[in-house]
């Protein structure tokens, strides 16, 4: 855990720490991506306070309460000392009151100085010059990710390849270290530099963007001011997630499609068809097909564009309110602009990143919820600062003047920093904003009629916007294959156009005078040599090239759409509950489904439901639970009552039992030690919903409800709660809130006895270690506590302490004095001043909830990992409680070995990764089982193991454990382990999340897949597909993946068969015709074999066809490795297919040439000719490959049926129409006649049955 020192055990397999589980308040990874260094340990971030636990979930915990919440207030307030004065009244500091102080913008400056003195001295800002602190004391050896690409050396360096080797989604920051800050007076608003050349903003063509602004200095947003905003030309509120527009389309499409070596092929041949004497075929029979294949899929990629614009125009022509003179007016959501105060109303979403100025409700406080941006459906509590909190008139807003000097616009999404100077007393007044008063684009306000705010980003700046990144385009590795096959083919292409071009060399020159009636010279010159081999390079090239099947791109775009069809419309994942289908978004990686050997999952959200409920809890050394087995239930052994009681005994302990008292404040504690809000309807006032910030506090209000204390009501400095009809008010004296550091909340109340308490809950560890001498029941409650973490649940100790009236009055003065700090330190201060009271505790119990699994995960989990897949969670949440998760869902298990890296520095997590892998390979002699190992990394540790001379010790690591679990990481933490394996395995990797938090895990991966329904879509919209529940995976991979890779390998080797089949007679005519290019088959019907004749079987087969029943794939998953092992597409069944090919082709060409020998005399006395003998071939091949077809496939449909016999039936059909009509119209004046010898010739259709059957029967013997 942080915090703790860094264990120097060598047993370090299992160095499980023997702590007990503990607690999660349910607080989002407290990341901020802009700086890893100080994200890992949010809470000793000093510059940056955490507001309250209300915030965990969203903001990200910093360390210290937020500035402008007496939250819930003192035993008075003393006129003049706010948080916002200092005792001496002089005017104070906000954190970032001075430009200078922006450091995290511009450098690499966060360090505070080794003396212990903040950047605030004495409550003042720093001197412009700096002076007084040693900046740079320790210098930071590493590359700022907000300076990466800034000043003309570095974009030099950038653009001539010589930067910085990881960008921001490649490494963590973590070596300490700095430069020397040298400009930290800055002017107080962006001065517009000379129009001078500047190398950094030469385009070179390509287009260089704007510099990132969060590499800038504060951006200084005029309030009430639209002319002053105007001039700093902020981005405006239009969004666009459409990849094209009418500029880009023509030039990103193309690319796209040339970057297909197949296309570049076919553009080539297509252009030497066009040379004069080159071409022995129609000069359109290859640009026509390939226009054609463009055609589909550029329609295909409009269609899918133009839904993308459609949803944007949608968005971006949403109504907003904002202020214009005294009123408000409604306009377009792409007219807000920066520094607009704008009215947002209850069920709304927010159409840019505002600072809350004002609600409807008490004290500025509003209710959010932040689904599309976490995944988390639990509503979010925001409060306005108090000096803008009362502005809810028209007229205090319209008369709001001053400015707010913000950050720059940056993907962090639970850090934000800013400062508010306002008129006051004939002076200005600067107070601090926080992400306590930051509504993210994304979010929905809930509960709350309406919300006053300033606009700080807009558009693509938003927080939202900038983690959202574009859709990488993603190429399968069977794409990747097939590209590098159709290389293969080119060069069979072009080893056959040189024997072809050297044959007729030879012909010419041993055959030349013989042939010279057709123009062959007796003698040639090297030169005219050189000229004619190059001539029938080209020649032959054009006659082979249609070994390369021009239609197999489009075939394969089409199996795939249907796949994602299939995928689409399958009800077994269908979820039902939240009206929920399966969503493929991405078509075009469907067969990777079936190739996965590695998931990286999230936590919150997708393996649970995200909704806690309490389960069991222990009182005074009494277990009670919610339903008790009969194993369990309660017994007399030896005269002692042991096991677990139901809450009915409870309620009867109350009334007698000798632990009534402890029973008593157990339960006050849980009803009244949060932050809670209770919600009644208008309608049903009597039924109060709970809003709750942390799932957690939720769940525990609701179990002091279960058993008869009830919270009813919150004020600013006081709770009410209701027992046995009987309300009690509990006077709010101070709160100590929860932080990852302190690992418990303390809320220090005046009861309605009189009597001054600090009820205290938290982890079992920092409790316990602070009890008083009289604590009776310390040894059963920690029993009680490792049966509740074996089980899975997630566990709290409760305790208290009765104060002293004096005690408190002079702990106020201290606990007063550093809440009103704003020198940086806050947390720090707060931390000690808190210290001071939660010492001598009296135990009351533990309470022990669930955050319950999606139904089916564990079964899910255990199914993936027979199919030989391994499951990485990667999770915001603690150590112990990822533990329990895991051995809940059956990702790890008790008789699994632990290997635990927590460590706090980077030293000791090198060593304790080297102990482990060394102690793994000594015993590699099988004393260890591979499928026994689990890690477990934790957030800061994992900042060390990404680093790159660590990274491949710690991925051995990995990789050798059968489950890894990655625990209190940061979203880009989440995307870097991603790419980490995807840089140094070759595995198919897939993400799944469902927040905007794994956005850049799921589009780093090869395969993302986001959960859709309640926990919000954000995620959904960035993956590759979207399933309703986790469990849907089991079915999307083992079955619908399987039948992809295999269907999509079984089309694209068939394609390359059918065409060598065919084309390959051609070449072993070569041989018959003096190497002359005379072709076998007429122009027409060899360009039509691919778009009409053989188009059918490859599409029947890709889209119906089944291996293995989904029955048995779903019984068997082991069978998922033939996928994984790439089984149906290695190099060996490639060159199979094209033997086969080769071999077909030779015997049908001998075969029919012995048939048709000499012409074939018919009847009549008068020869067949040579077009009757190349259209019966033709028939003779199509049979053949359309019978290889009818082998190959698994299962039988009416399609099937349409597409192999269909297939033939078109071919007669059309042979005796074209043949008759077109040598009619003069088009094809090869057909002419050829139809009334062909169709009454027995040969024909005896040559027709026989060849294939004989073609075949080697393959229908070993198939």
């Amino acid at each position: 855990m942080a915090g703790q020192p860094p264990n120097h055990r060598n047993d370090l397999l299992l160095d499980l720490n023997d702590e007990q589980p503990i607690y999660n308040d349910g607080q989002r990874p407290p990341m901020n991506d802009d700086d890893l260094l100080r994200a890992y340990n949010a809470d000793h971030d000093e510059t940056n306070p955490r507001p309250s636990i209300s915030y965990d979930e969203f903001v990200g915990a910093g360390g210290g309460q937020h500035p402008s919440r007496q939250l819930p207030g003192g035993p008075g307030t003393v006129p003049g000392a706010g948080p916002y004065t200092s005792n001496t009244g002089n005017r104070t500091y906000s954190q970032t009151s001075g430009l200078g102080n922006y450091q995290r913008y511009a450098d690499d400056l966060d360090d505070f100085p080794d003396d212990g003195q903040s950047y605030y001295h004495q409550g003042g800002a720093i001197p412009g010059d700096g002076a007084g602190m040693q900046m740079g004391s320790k210098p930071r050896n590493r590359n700022s990710v907000l300076s990466l690409g800034g000043g003309l050396v570095g974009r030099a360096k950038s653009m001539l390849g010589m930067g910085p080797e990881y960008s921001e989604m490649d490494l963590p920051l973590t070596e300490p270290g700095g430069r020397p800050r040298t400009d930290s007076n800055e002017p107080e608003t962006p001065k517009q530099a000379g129009k001078k050349f500047d190398v950094g903003k030469f385009k070179f063509g390509f287009g260089r963007g704007k510099p990132d602004p969060s590499t800038l200095g504060p951006r200084i947003i005029h309030l009430n001011n639209p002319p002053a905003n105007s001039v700093n030309k902020y981005v405006d509120n239009h969004i666009s997630t459409a990849k094209y527009n009418v500029a880009t389309f023509m030039p990103k499409f193309l690319f796209e499609q040339f970057s297909k070596f197949a296309n570049i092929f076919f553009l080539f041949t297509a252009a030497l068809q066009q040379i004069p004497n080159i071409s022995p075929t129609n000069r359109y029979t290859t640009i026509g097909p390939l226009i054609l294949v463009l055609l589909v899929s550029a329609g295909k990629e409009l269609i899918e564009d133009y839904k993308r614009k459609t949803s944007d125009k949608s968005l971006n022509n949403s109504k907003a309110r904002v202020l214009r003179g005294s009123q408000f007016e409604e306009t377009k959501w792409i007219n807000v602009a920066v520094g607009d105060t704008i009215r947002v109303e209850s069920e709304e979403p927010f159409p840019a990143d505002i600072v809350l100025l004002a609600s409807s409700e008490p004290e500025g406080l509003c209710y959010i919820e932040t689904a599309n941006l976490d995944g988390e459906t639990n509503l979010k509590i925001k409060q306005a600062i108090p000096e803008t909190c009362v502005m809810v008139s028209l007229d205090d807003l319209s008369r709001l003047g001053g400015k707010l000097r913000s950050e720059q616009p940056n993907s962090s999404l639970y850090t934000y920093e800013a400062t508010l100077t306002l008129a006051a007393g004939g002076g200005e007044k600067e107070l601090p904003v926080q992400p306590d008063q930051l509504l993210l684009r994304g979010a929905t306000l809930r509960n709350t009629p309406w919300i006053h705010g300033v606009v700080v980003f807009t558009g693509h700046e938003t927080k939202l916007m900038r983690n959202a990144t574009a859709t990488p385009i993603k190429r399968t590795a069977v794409e990747r294959q097939l590209n590098m096959l159709v290389l293969l083919l080119v060069g069979i292409l072009v080893a056959l156009s040189v024997i072809s071009s050297i044959g007729d060399l030879i012909v010419r020159a041993y055959h030349g005078r013989e042939l010279s009636y057709l123009g062959y010279a007796v003698s040639t010159s090297a030169l005219k040599k050189v000229q004619q081999f190059w001539s029938d390079i080209f020649t032959y090239w054009v006659l082979y090239s249609a070994l390369v099947p021009i239609s197999l791109f489009v075939t394969i775009e089409i199996v795939k759409y249907w796949h994602a069809i299939l995928i689409n419309d399958d009800l077994d994942m269908y979820y039902d509950k939240m009206d929920t289908p399966a969503v493929c978004r991405t078509s075009s990686l469907v067969e990777e489904l079936g190739m996965v050997e590695y998931i990286f999952s999230d936590k919150t959200g997708t393996l649970t439901c995200n909704q806690m409920e309490f389960k069991e809890c222990s009182i005074g050394g009494i277990q009670y639970a919610t339903e008790v087995t009969d194993d369990r239930r309660a017994t007399f052994q030896d005269g002692v009552e042991v096991g677990v009681h139901d809450f009915t005994r409870l309620k009867e302990n109350l009334e007698s039992h000798e632990s009534a008292l402890a029973i008593h404040h157990f339960l006050c504690l849980l009803a009244t030690c949060h932050t809670v809000i209770p919600e009644r309807k208008e309608e049903n006032p009597g039924v109060i919903k709970y809003q709750a910030a942390s799932p957690d506090e939720g769940a525990l209000v609701e179990g002091a409800v279960l058993m008869g204390y009830q919270f009813t009501a919150r004020k600013p400095r006081s709770v009410q709660i209701t027992v046995k009809g009987v309300e009690y008010e509990y006077e709010l004296l101070a709160v100590c809130e929860f932080n990852s550091t302190r690992k418990r909340m303390s809320a220090i109340f005046r009861c309605p006895d009189g009597q001054i308490r600090c009820y205290c809950k938290g982890a079992d560890t920092v409790i316990l270690e602070r009890l008083g001498g009289d604590n009776p029941h310390v040894e059963l409650t920690l029993q009680h506590l490792e049966e509740y973490a074996s089980e899975g649940l997630r566990t709290l100790c409760l305790a208290m302490r009765e104060i002293p009236e004096a005690e408190f009055q002079e702990w106020w003065k201290i606990f007063d004095k550093a809440q009103t700090t704003v020198s940086g330190n806050r947390a720090e201060e707060l931390d000690k001043a808190a210290e001071l009271l939660e010492k001598d505790f009296y135990l009351l119990g533990a309470t022990a909830i669930e955050d319950r699994l999606q139904d089916g995960v564990p079964e899910t989990i255990h199914t993936l990992q027979e199919a030989g897949i391994k499951v990485w969670v990667l999770t915001g949440d603690r150590q112990e409680t990822a533990i329990n998760i895991g051995m809940s869902c059956k990702l790890i298990s008790e008789d699994m070995t632990l290997l635990i890296v927590n460590e706090e520095t980077a030293g000791d997590t090198r060593d304790n990764i080297q102990k482990k892998l060394d102690a793994i390979r000594t015993q590699g002699d099988g004393t260890i089982a591979m499928d026994t190992l689990a890690l477990v990394i934790d957030g800061k540790s994992l900042t060390y193991a990404l680093e790159k001379d660590l990274e491949k010790n710690f991925l051995d690591l990995a990789v050798m454990c059968k489950a890894v679990i990655c625990c209190r990481v940061s979203p880009l933490q989440k995307a870097l382990v991603v790419k980490l394996v995807k840089r140094h395995l070759k595995a198919i990797l897939l993400a799944i999340g469902d927040g905007a938090n794994d956005v850049s895990m799921i589009q780093a991966a090869h395969i993302g897949v986001g959960i859709s329904g309640m926990e919000g879509l954000q995620a959904a919209r960035s993956a590759d597909v979207a399933i309703g529940q986790f469990r849907y995976l089991r079915k999307l991979l083992l079955v619908h993946g399987a039948w992809s890779y295999q269907r999509v390998c079984k089309v694209i080797l068939y394609s390359f068969y059918k065409n060598i089949t065919l084309y390959m007679t051609q070449f072993w005519y070569s041989f018959q015709n003096a190497f002359s290019g005379e072709v076998i088959y007429e122009s027409w019907t060899l360009s039509f074999y691919n778009v009409f004749f053989t188009v059918f079987p490859p599409l029947a087969m890709g889209i119906f066809d089944q291996f293995i029943s989904a029955r048995l794939l779903d019984r068997y998953p082991q069978l998922y490795q033939l996928g994984q092992k790439n089984t149906f597409f290695k190099m060996h069944s490639f060159f199979s297919w094209v033997g086969n090919g080769f071999y077909h082709s030779l015997i049908l060409y001998i075969a029919s040439e012995g048939i048709w020998w000499l012409d074939l005399p018919q009847g009549d006395g008068k020869t067949a000719g040579h077009w009757v003998w190349g259209t019966a071939l033709y028939t003779a091949v199509l049979a053949t490959v359309l019978g290889k077809a009818a082998l190959v496939t698994n299962i039988w449909t009416k399609y099937h049926v349409i597409a192999i016999p269909g297939s033939m039936i078109i071919w007669m059909a059309f042979i005796a129409v074209y043949a008759t009509v077109a040598p009619m119209l003069g088009f094809s004046t090869e057909y002419e006649g050829v139809v009334p010898r062909l169709f009454t010739s027995p040969v024909f259709w005896l040559q027709g049955l026989v060849l294939p059957v004989l073609c075949l029967s080697r393959d229908f013997a070993w198939k």
